[in-house]
């Protein structure tokens, strides 16, 4: 019986290098000076609505002050998401 022939593997080639000009870099350094500053807001929102006994920030508000004030407490968890 004749000998079958041997199949030669072609040498591996790795592929070719990525270059850092395919990825996308942003520059996110606004958003930490925001988030505590959205969460700074909110808290004195709610600590001024309380040491005035619901005369300031906005007396037409009533207790939605409070609202507000989470609020802004909320906007700076929404921005926290943003941060890498």
């Amino acid at each position: 019986m004749p000998k079958s022939r041997i199949r030669k593997k072609a040498d591996f080639t790795p592929p070719p290098a990525r270059t850092a000009t395919n990825i996308k870099l942003t520059n996110r350094s606004w958003v930490a000076p925001v988030m505590l500053a959205l969460f700074l807001i909110g808290l004195a929102w709610i600590v001024v609505f309380y040491v005035t006994e619901g005369d300031l920030p906005i007396k037409a508000l009533g207790n939605w002050n409070i609202v507000v004030g989470f609020g802004f407490i909320a906007g700076g968890f929404g921005v926290s998401t943003q941060w890498k």
